[in-house]
């Protein structure tokens, strides 16, 4: 008898999770496992500002997919399109051609984008914080603004570029902003008196009444105390009205020159749950606490662009978008559908919250692992070792404790790789966020049959 297919949609936390619990979990002939990613690496996103500020390299926070997963086959592209109705997805490969694949489990994890919103010139000019691309990007584009700012004979143009504005008053816009404004402070000190660290203004801006409400009152003010002693300005209740190639102003007025926006305002779901016709909580694709999708037979969805019901709390609560959550979720749903294979019962994605934590660069952390609150180096060893713990691989692991000593002992080079220059910079070209397809458009490509390639 031919072996069911399951079908995985998305190479981040929960997708790889899913695989390897699958992997784990089942005989090779119960099950043929495929996994689809553009990528042949998970990301490990809450390292990015790591990256960003060349402490870690790239290799150190995006663990091979052929190191993790043994068995599951890997088909290198994304799904644009999935037609519940025919158990058919259309992927669009990284040579650019489309192929049909069939299921008989699909697992949607196809993760996050960066919201934005309609404000003039935001989508071209800001720059996001949410793929490897876009963080060896800001790199680039940051050394360059004080590369171009130390031989720039006029001043405003020099001050322009030595302004640099973060939107977003959560974990990934403190921690971007607080790893470069370390970099750009360290960076001053290699360019023979033509920058001055004080020269350099950094902004943290963010519509909430104040940075990161989920750590509590007193650790978040203990973190927007940490980066203000820095020099880093931080702005609450304000957003950004209108953005151009060198300006960015603020909705109480403020126009700050600047050739620098990096926009970390939120994530919302993957496009591709907009093409399902599902129901959905805020953009993400509503679930059973099970995991599996109302009214789709063998469909299960978990991660950043499922809305999955918190059943610890009341009141209808959905888990956080996090890394935590997608996990556990992938582990969870890989369990749910080795019971359906078996005919045994589902049962409900239940968690223990672990805490939170929050890097800050140096010795400045705040923690609150299982509900203690930690500030400074208590808190950036916990916060260090969640990391370490979290990444998937002993090889990842050891060239991140490298990566981490190396940069505290010899320091930064500040080299702009030009890996990325020339490309647009948007984030809808990092992010390919306009290549998804309806169910229509895959059934006709399908030929209204189902094939699988």
């Amino acid at each position: 008898m031919e072996r069911p297919r399951v079908l995985i949609v998305g190479g981040g936390f929960a997708g790889v999770e899913c695989a390897r619990a699958l992997e784990h979990g089942l005989e090779a002939r119960e099950a043929e496992l495929t996994l689809v990613s553009p990528t042949n690496y998970q990301l490990y996103l809450p390292l990015l500002p790591h990256l960003a500020a060349g402490v870690v390299t790239p290799q150190s926070i995006a663990p091979s997919l052929r190191r993790i997963l043994r068995r599951t086959r890997l088909v290198p592209g994304g799904v644009i399109g999935v037609d519940t109705a025919n158990n058919v997805c259309t992927v669009r490969q990284i040579t650019g051609d489309t192929v049909n694949l069939s299921y008989d489990h699909l697992v949607l994890t196809p993760g996050s984008v960066t919201r934005t919103f309609d404000i003039p010139g935001l989508t071209e000019h800001a720059l996001g914080m949410k793929t490897l691309a876009e963080a060896a990007y800001i790199r680039d584009h940051v050394i360059a603004q004080l590369d171009i700012a130390a031989c720039c004979a006029d001043p405003a143009e020099k001050a322009a570029r030595l302004q640099f504005v973060v939107v977003g008053g959560g974990y990934a816009g403190t921690e971007t902003a607080a790893y470069l404004q370390r970099l750009t402070s360290a960076a001053a000190e290699r360019y023979a008196g033509r920058i001055e660290p004080d020269e350099i203004k950094w902004h943290l801006i963010d519509i909430a009444p104040r940075l990161m409400p989920e750590l509590g009152e007193r650790l978040g003010t203990k973190a927007m105390e940490l980066v203000q002693k820095r020099g880093m300005e931080v702005s609450l209740g304000v957003s950004v009205e209108s953005v151009t190639a060198d300006t960015v102003t603020l909705t109480d007025g403020r126009v700050l020159p600047c050739h620098t926006l990096i926009w970390t305002a939120g994530v919302a779901a993957s496009p591709l749950i907009g093409t399902l016709g599902a129901e959905t909580v805020k953009g993400r694709l509503a679930v059973h606490a099970d995991l599996s999708v109302p009214r789709m037979p063998g469909v299960w969805a978990c991660g950043d662009a499922a809305a999955v019901p918190d059943i610890t709390k009341e009141g209808g609560a959905v888990c956080p978008p996090t890394a935590q959550h997608a996990q556990r979720q992938g582990k969870h749903a890989a369990k749910n559908i080795i019971a359906s294979l078996r005919g045994q019962l589902c049962t409900p994605y239940r968690h223990k919250d672990l805490g939170l934590v929050v890097d800050l660069g140096g010795a400045d952390a705040v923690s609150r692992p299982l509900g203690k609150e930690l500030v400074g180096l208590p808190a950036q060893v916990v916060a260090r070792g969640y990391h370490l713990m979290a990444l998937r691989t002993g090889t990842a692991r050891f060239r991140t404790v490298a990566n981490w000593l190396l940069n505290a002992t010899a320091g930064d080079d500040f080299v702009r790789t030009g890996f990325q220059s020339g490309r647009d910079a948007t984030l809808r070209d990092f992010e390919r966020t306009d290549v998804y397809i309806s169910p229509d458009d895959v059934r006709a490509q399908n030929g209204g049959s189902r094939r699988k390639s």
